[in-house]
């Protein structure tokens, strides 16, 4: 039963909806901003309506930060069943690799990596010593096509792909569950600020990457743990259906295409 949860980037856009919709479900949940004023409003609404709620300040990309916000978390509300790892940055311009802003490029690699890494190094200890936690990173299809105009996003939504992959087996062992998750382009400050996304209007519906999270809470995806989704396109339930035959492929994961069936790397 999933009773706690934190949020990351909780303050505006999927973060903000992922943290009301998990408190609709009753669970508890801390709100992770960079400043207090970033996730003050939505702490405040959350209280107002009576949900369990908790506002912590870290940048995710400093491990100590993040080490003293999970401790606060849990000292509000108890041992974290749940994290959602939202927060992110994107490219500030679509430019190709070698004309960006390489400080700028950095730090969307820092924020979209190194932050959810730090966040899981935080809460996984307690969590593999309870034989119980789920992780939700969120994902990209950019991390499976993509785009040489936003190549740092890219870059880190591939390698968050491959995190989320190479630590979900070991920490099944210990009832511990990792998803990477990709709502698809969603209508947030963020999408809609991107060059790409002008004056798009078929925007993915939010509430299919809420209600994929929603099932990770309860339990119901645990058997895709490490496996990439997409919850714009993906019938989440069928595709749980389907767990002991994927399995049993590289499906869903990260892996070089054999050229044929000579390639050593086969």
């Amino acid at each position: 039963m999933t009773a706690t949860a934190l949020v990351t980037g909780a303050g505006r856009g999927i973060g903000r909806a992922v943290a009301e919709r998990l408190a609709d479900e009753g669970i508890a949940v801390a709100l992770l901003g960079r400043s207090p004023s970033s996730v003050a409003d939505v702490h405040a609404d959350l209280t107002r309506s009576g949900a369990r709620a908790t506002a912590v300040v870290a940048d995710v990309t400093d491990p100590r930060a993040v080490s003293r916000a999970v401790r606060e978390a849990e000292a509000a509300l108890g041992p974290l069943d749940l994290v959602v790892n939202n927060a992110g940055l994107i490219d500030a311009k679509e430019v190709p690799f070698w004309e960006a802003d390489f400080a700028q490029w950095w730090d969307v690699v820092e924020t979209n990596l190194r932050g959810p890494a730090n966040i899981d190094r935080a809460v996984l200890p307690g969590m593999v010593a309870r034989r119980h936690g789920r992780i939700v990173n969120l994902g990209s299809g950019f991390a499976v096509g993509p785009d040489p105009h936003y190549s740092a996003y890219s870059v880190s939504k591939g390698a968050l792909m491959r995190l989320t992959d190479t630590i979900a087996a070991p920490l099944a062992e210990h009832g511990v569950y990792v998803f990477d998750i990709s709502p698809g382009a969603v209508a947030t400050d963020m999408t809609a600020a991107m060059d790409m996304f002008e004056g798009k209007t078929d925007w993915y519906d939010i509430d299919l990457f809420l209600d994929a999270v929603v099932a990770v809470a309860h339990g119901r995806l645990d058997a895709l743990s490490g496996r990439f989704l997409h919850a714009g396109k993906d019938d989440l339930g069928a595709l749980a259906a389907r767990a002991a035959e994927l399995a049993e492929s590289d499906a869903r994961r990260l892996h070089l295409r054999p050229y044929g069936p000579d390639d050593p790397q086969r």
